[in-house]
């Protein structure tokens, strides 16, 4: 609701700066929120998720480690009785792909 009414005290000819006061936000922010509303209008606005980094791992990758995970080691063939971080980048452990 914030975000919505300081791009619309904006759009009535108040700055940026008062927009940012009334949001309690940075200038940076508000400049943001109204890139956003003008390219997909007020449903711009709404919250959504942040990109992030790409996965390193592909889904075949993913459902391997999954199931690693789920079954646990083999003591005779790993070595371990449960995963360790330092197990999985062991070079002796079994490869993801």
């Amino acid at each position: 609701m914030r975000r919505l009414l300081a791009v619309a005290l904006i759009l009535d000819g108040g700055s940026r700066s008062a927009a940012a006061k009334v949001a309690g936000v940075t200038l940076q922010i508000v400049r943001d929120w109204v890139l956003r509303f003008n390219e997909c209008g007020p449903d711009g606005l709404a919250t959504r998720k942040a990109p992030g980094r790409a996965s390193i791992l592909n889904d075949e990758q993913r459902a391997k480690l999954a199931e690693m995970v789920e079954t646990g080691p083999i003591p005779a063939a790993h070595g371990v009785v449960r995963w360790r971080l330092c197990d999985r980048i062991h070079p002796a452990a079994p490869a993801l792909s």
